[in-house]
């Protein structure tokens, strides 16, 4: 069963470097390239997820295996969640997106659905204001543009 895991960790290796290229085509920020861009925050995530990759390939679990029945249909509900929130992204904003995408995974997972969606608000505002504020990067607000008065 050690296949497996080598198999997923390539295939994340493959998806780690394809990320990774994609953030380097981010246009300069202004500032120079000193500066905390856009492009910073994805390849951080490129270079964790091509560690963990490589992890996987090097020394795999020896007695996994695919999952079957209920936990594979969630898996895949999970796929189309966030296959649905990067569509969503831009014409609902962040804010909207991930409330939709964190809730409903919660939701997903056990927790009641005013619960889940409370914390999906709260999760995509909260992370809103740490990249707007603290990070200085701009994220979508999409339908909520209308607050800002564009």
């Amino acid at each position: 069963m050690t296949l497996n895991d080598r198999i997923f960790g390539i295939l994340m290796l493959v998806l780690a470097v394809a990320y990774g290229w994609g953030a380097t085509q981010f246009p300069e920020p202004f500032g120079g390239a000193e500066s905390v861009g856009p492009e910073t925050f994805p390849k951080v995530i490129a270079v964790v997820l091509a560690l963990s990759s490589l992890y996987l390939i090097v020394k795999p679990d020896p007695d996994n295996a695919w999952p079957k029945g209920r936990i594979a249909l969630e898996l895949i509900i999970a796929v189309l969640v966030l296959i649905a929130y990067t569509l969503l992204l831009e014409p609902l904003g962040f804010i909207l997106a991930t409330l939709l995408a964190v809730g409903t995974l919660c939701w997903r997972m056990g927790a009641a659905p005013v619960r889940a969606y409370v914390t999906g608000g709260v999760a995509g505002v909260v992370v809103y204001l740490l990249f707007t504020f603290a990070l200085d990067l701009a994220l979508p607000l999409g339908v909520l543009s209308v607050l800002e008065g564009s």
